[in-house]
């Protein structure tokens, strides 16, 4: 068991005093059997008229704020503890029926998981199945678990991370032909491909722990991290980071999840003035271990 403590502060500065529209939070982790919320706070400047918590479709909780002040800043700050426990190797896991691929998923979830299996980005070239089909072939074994980890693999060994600036996250076949991106971008890479496979496939917004900054490998670090879960029979959703090749939850720090990234977008509010009076946006995050 490892207690990680996650300090996430956004930090918008404007040229003039503007009035704000409703912002919505996600930040706030779910209790699951693998981590366990302690602590969590939020700190509004301006101090916030109202605060009140949802739940999404997905479960989330979200925070809908609403500040009736008029400002030329606005800083979010949030702080969560939660003990964390990393789960066992998905082989050990997974019904009999599902080890090899491909297999079929019971008739009773699939009305659930329909959604989460068809594909939402047009593909009308039939590119981004094209590429997962050769993790088919690879896997020698025809075990599922190979078809996903090698699938997982090629992204984090033959893409090139790459942060920006601009909001939003590439289409599927964008990250394919540019071979680079961001965790966002190689989460739903992955979703796609494994769609396209007949996989249940969503998508993940959280944090993930850096063992090491100075020495460690692990991308993702600083900012908001993503990745994706894929169904499997007797194993649940299971995490896999294409951006980092990690399967499974070690150092993973899941906040919510959705059918599309559109929907599991950290912080997201508007404000009332001109275009130009936006100046600056400052994301920091750091993610600590107590033990």
């Amino acid at each position: 068991m490892t207690v990680y403590s996650v300090r996430h502060v956004t930090h918008y500065t404007y040229k003039r005093p503007v009035s704000f529209g409703q912002h919505r939070v996600l930040f706030r982790p779910r209790d699951s059997f693998d981590q366990r919320l302690l602590e969590a706070t939020m700190t509004i400047e301006p101090r916030p008229a109202q605060v009140r918590w949802i739940h999404d479709v997905f479960g989330n909780c979200i925070a809908l704020v609403d500040i009736d002040h008029r400002s030329d800043q606005l800083r979010f700050e949030t702080n969560i503890r939660l003990d964390h426990n990393h789960g066992p190797p998905i082989h050990l896991e997974m019904d009999t029926e599902a080890l090899t691929y491909p297999f079929s998923y019971d008739e009773e979830e699939m009305p659930d998981l329909a959604c989460t299996i068809a594909r939402s980005y047009e593909d009308p070239e039939g590119q981004v199945e094209h590429w997962a089909q050769q993790f088919v072939g690879s896997a020698s074994t025809g075990r599922t678990a190979h078809v996903l980890m090698t699938l997982c693999f090629a992204i984090r060994q033959s893409f090139v991370y790459a942060r920006r600036t601009e909001r939003g996250t590439q289409t599927p076949i964008q990250t394919l032909q540019r071979r680079q991106g961001t965790c966002r971008d190689f989460a739903l890479l992955m979703m796609e491909a494994a769609r396209s496979l007949g996989f249940a496939a969503r998508f993940v917004t959280g944090y993930i722990y850096v063992h090491d900054r100075d020495g460690s490998k692990t991308l993702g670090g600083g900012s908001t991290h993503a990745w994706c879960q894929i169904y499997l029979p007797g194993a649940g959703w299971v995490e896999f980071d294409p951006t980092n090749g990690i399967v499974g939850n070690q150092y993973l720090i899941r906040v919510g999840v959705a059918r599309d990234p559109r929907q599991a977008i950290p912080l997201w509010g508007t404000y009332e003035g001109d275009a130009d009076d936006f100046d600056d946006m400052v994301v920091q995050v750091n993610v600590t271990s107590e033990t």
